[in-house]
Formats: structure tokens, C-alpha cells, sequence
């Protein structure tokens, strides 16, 4: 039988480009395709020792490294499905990931052992191993890689085979598990290969988690797929990034718009060479004019997007050459990915009506793990994926996000989406970041409060930021009042924790 899922492509990169540098990491450590493949073998040989097979669960607690990737294909190899966790949780928050999907190896970097020690009990995971040498408590990954008879026997796995659940970032409630088929992960490295035109040429720097879905979907499967080379940054900061750019030649580059703004910030910016620059994505919100203007003066341009883990995670493209033109958009739908927009009947709606936006293609997953009337509810009846999020599609099939669902403000008989509001704000001068939430009132039911975060020395209150916006949108829809903070509570994803803020000031 033929191999089709992600775990046969290692063995395709060392026939193809063994010599090709894959991964630059540490201080300028290199791993070729051919060393990386050998480590691949070498970790599926350490799980099958652990009695890992085809559906078990292969958990992983660390940052940016070769361990993370070679764990995640070495799990691909054998059948297993491979669990990244989100290393900004706590001890019961990772208990319960590795107790939902059944972990039956924890593999973790040294820094979350302490974690790790109370977490993996309680799930009862029966094997932990830490990355890196060992210890006086035992073996490490790479003593016990070292270690491994030599790897033969690929499970044979199709593309409806899951290869990875990824919990959602929970900003209500608990996290679910959403399972991700080989088919998934290989279809959104092909969107970003023909909408992000990555090239084998391509060196692409990793600033964001791989934990994260847009980074592992979006950035670290389509450059192995091509055989392009990634920087691996185990953290982000914006200084030694930029100088990563320019020592390695970097091409690519993927973040979320505060990751942008804290590069264009930092003191460096302006003396670094950044003519190697190509290609620069960004998602979790549209890239705000500010940004765009401190990019574009360096001679660079955006492609902006949109998604969710449960489209693995990209659906829509926004190609450097409409950032302009279409400002606002996150983009046409990928190549290989539809998306419509239906009001709350399920019938779709002409060009310019807000509404659900639904997302159908081989990306799309096909449920959260353990949870069928979840995976039911995500569903319309002709298969469509519910995405939860509100906007509208303009005439030329462009895709405009409103906020969500449950953001929806609705002040005295009026709906206020909030996303509308928050790019206004993001134009005003001084303004870093921006979230609006609704908030209880007696007289309207609910009124919008702007949190802001400002750039130093600037001050802003609800009066001035009422006269900046007055006139370009509907007064109900103005401030009822504004509040400025140090930083917002965001996801791993950079998303804006709306719950918290609601928390904090909505009662």
C-alpha cells in the first residue's frame, strides 16, 4: 500500500535533498535533511520502545527546536498522532491535555519540569522524557536517540488518518482537542506553497510557537514540503530577530501584527539589512495602518490572512499587491479551500451582507476529539465548518471580517461588531493595540468600552478618542468609555482574550 500521509515525507527529503540545509538553530547550529530524517528514525525507534503505535497520543511541552519537529514526524512515522502543548499553561491546564488524548508519552523540554511533575501524574501518563542529555533521574532524549536500533516499517496512513489534535486557544471554557488528519496538514502546506509562493530557495525565520497551528501548518510544513531551509527562534525577540534576518539571509517571515510593530520599534530596525526580505505574513487581525506604513517605507509588503486550528489553520489569502487596494481584507479563499458567508437560517447571502462565515475544503478538520455534539454543532448539514466569526464578501470575492459571533455588541436594538471599531482605533495616533467589548448599561442593554494599550508619552481619553472617530462611523457605535492599559491579555495565536477583558471590566 501506498504512504500518504505526513510521516513518508522525511524519507522523500533525505532521497531528495539530503545535503540541504533544513533547520539553522542555537547560535548557528545546522541540521541537514538527511541528519534530520536520521534523528526522525531515531525518535520513532525511542516511542515504539515506549509500546507507541498507530492512534497513540505523543504529547510535546517546549519551544522552537529540532526535538519539536523530529517528535512531531517521528509520531507520523509509526501511525501515532502528535499533541503540541501550549507552554504558556499551567500544571491542570496541561494535565488535562495529556489526560483528553490519552498521552501515552510526554516528551518536554528541562525549563517545564517542575510543570510537568505534577501534570503528568495526574493525567496518569505513563512515560515522560526530557529533551536534551540526561540526568541523575534517568535518560534524555538524546542519550535515549543515541541509543535506538535502527528504524524500519512505516505505518501506512492515509490522508483521513489523524496526524495531530491541537487544542483550541479556550478563551471560553475548556480547550477541545481538534483532531487534524494527515490530509489536513498536508492540504494547508499546499495552500501556502501556491498562495505564498514558497520556493526550495526560501530561508524562512521562526518566531512564532510551533505549538501553535499557523506556524506549524502555515510556516514549518510548506518549507519542508518544498525543502527550503527554517531559522529556528526558540523565543521571540524582536532585536536578535532582526539580526537573524540579516546574518542568515532570511526570505521568509510570519507573525502577528504585535510581533511586527515590536520589530519596527526596536532601535535596530532602521540599520538592518533587511533587503534578503521577500515574503511577510501576518494573522490574527488585519494589519493596522501604522504597520503597514513603517513596512512599506522599508520597501516591504504584507500578505494577510485568516483561519482558525479547525481549518488547520488557513482559509483566506491576501496577497501583498492588494494590501492597499483591499485594506481591511483578510483575503480570497486559498487555492484549494471555499468559503461562503450564511445568515442565521444557513442560506447564503449576497456580496456585502454580513453574516457566518463557513469554511468547506480537504484543510478543514473533521471534529474535536471525544466530542461528537461539538463536532456536530461546528457542521452545517451539507458540511460546511461554522467558523463562529462574522463578515462579508465584496464583490470581487474578497473576505472582510466583522468580529465574532458571540462578540457581537448589541446596544439599544443596534448591533456594534467589534472588529469594526478596533481598526479605527488602531489608526489613531499613538495607539499600539486595541480591543473593544461590550459591557452592561441600563439604558442600552450594552455599550462598547475601548481597552487601549499607547505608545509611551502619549496620553488618550474617552473624549479624544470619541472626536478622532466621530463622524467615521455611526455615534452609537462611538466609545463609552476608553481604557488604557499596560499590555492585553492575548493567546499563544495573538489573539486578544476577550474573556479576561470582559472579567475585568465588564461587570
Amino acid at each position: 500500500m501506498h504512504k500518504h500521509g505526513i510521516g513518508a515525507w522525511m524519507a522523500k527529503r533525505r532521497l531528495k535533498s539530503p545535503d540541504k540545509v533544513a533547520l539553522i538553530h542555537g547560535e548557528g547550529e545546522t541540521m541537514t535533511y538527511g541528519q534530520f530524517t536520521d534523528g526522525v528514525d531515531r525518535i520513532s525507534a525511542v516511542l515504539r520502545q515506549r509500546g507507541v503505535g498507530r492512534g497513540d497520543a505523543v504529547a510535546y511541552l517546549g519551544g522552537n527546536s529540532p526535538d519539536l519537529l523530529q517528535t512531531m514526524f517521528g509520531a507520523a512515522q509509526i501511525g501515532a498522532v502528535f499533541v503540541p502543548v501550549n507552554t504558556r499553561l499551567a500544571p491542570p491546564e496541561i494535565a488535562y491535555i495529556l489526560g483528553d488524548c490519552g498521552a501515552r508519552v510526554l516528551i518536554h523540554d528541562p525549563d517545564f519540569t517542575a510543570p510537568v511533575a505534577s501534570a503528568a501524574p495526574a493525567a496518569g501518563t505513563p512515560h515522560v522524557v526530557v529533551t536534551g542529555e540526561g540526568t541523575a533521574t534517568g535518560p534524555g532524549l538524546a542519550d535515549l536517540a543515541r541509543a535506538a536500533d535502527g528504524f524500519t516499517g512505516h505505518a501506512v496512513t492515509t490522508h483521513r488518518d489523524p496526524a495531530a489534535i491541537v487544542y483550541t486557544s479556550g478563551t471560553t471554557g475548556r480547550a477541545k482537542g481538534a483532531v487534524l488528519t494527515h490530509g489536513n496538514l498536508t492540504w494547508v502546506a499546499l495552500n501556502c506553497v501556491v498562495d505564498y509562493d514558497v520556493v526550495s530557495t526560501d530561508v524562512a525565520l521562526m518566531i512564532s510557537p510551533l505549538f501553535h497551528v499557523a506556524s506549524l501548518g502555515m510556516g514549518a510544513l510548506p518549507v519542508i514540503l518544498k525543502g527550503a531551509t527554517m531559522v529556528l527562534e526558540k523565543t521571540f525577540e524582536p532585536g536578535r530577530a532582526l539580526a537573524q534576518i540579516e546574518r542568515h539571509g532570511v526570505t521568509m517571515l510570519s507573525g502577528v501584527p504585535t510581533t511586527y510593530q515590536m520589530i519596527a520599534d526596536h532601535p535596530d530596525w532602521t540599520r538592518t539589512d533587511l533587503s534578503t526580505l521577500a515574503k511577510l505574513t501576518c494573522g490574527g487581525s488585519a494589519v493596522p495602518a501604522r504597520i503597514l506604513n513603517a513596512y512599506e517605507a522599508r520597501g516591504l509588503s504584507f500578505s494577510q490572512g485568516y483561519g482558525m486550528t479547525e481549518a488547520a489553520p488557513s482559509a483566506t489569502a491576501l496577497p501583498p499587491a492588494m494590501t492597499r487596494a483591499k485594506q481591511g481584507s483578510v483575503g480570497l479563499p486559498h487555492f484549494f479551500t471555499d468559503v461562503r458567508i450564511t445568515d442565521g437560517t444557513g442560506a447564503v447571502v449576497p456580496a456585502g451582507v454580513v453574516g457566518e462565515i463557513e469554511i468547506a475544503g480537504p484543510n478543514v478538520f473533521p471534529g474535536y476529539h471525544g466530542l461528537p455534539e461539538a463536532t456536530a454543532e461546528a457542521f452545517t448539514a451539507d458540511g460546511w465548518f461554522r467558523s463562529g466569526d462574522l463578515g462579508h464578501l465584496d464583490d470581487d470575492g474578497y473576505l472582510y471580517i466583522s468580529g465574532r459571533l458571540k462578540d457581537m455588541i448589541i446596544s439599544g436594538g443596534e448591533n456594534i461588531c467589534p472588529a469594526e471599531l478596533e481598526h479605527l482605533l488602531g489608526e489613531i495616533d499613538g495607539v499600539t493595540s486595541a480591543a473593544v467589548i461590550g459591557v452592561p448599561d441600563d439604558r442600552w442593554g450594552e455599550v462598547p468600552w475601548a481597552i487601549l494599550t499607547v505608545r509611551e508619552g502619549v496620553s488618550l481619553d474617552t473624549d479624544t478618542v470619541r472626536a478622532a472617530l466621530d463622524g467615521r462611523i455611526a455615534r452609537y457605535k462611538l466609545p463609552k468609555n476608553v481604557v488604557i492599559v499596560d499590555e492585553l491579555p492575548r493567546t499563544a495565536s495573538g489573539k486578544v482574550r476577550k474573556a479576561d477583558l470582559r472579567a475585568r471590566f465588564g461587570a
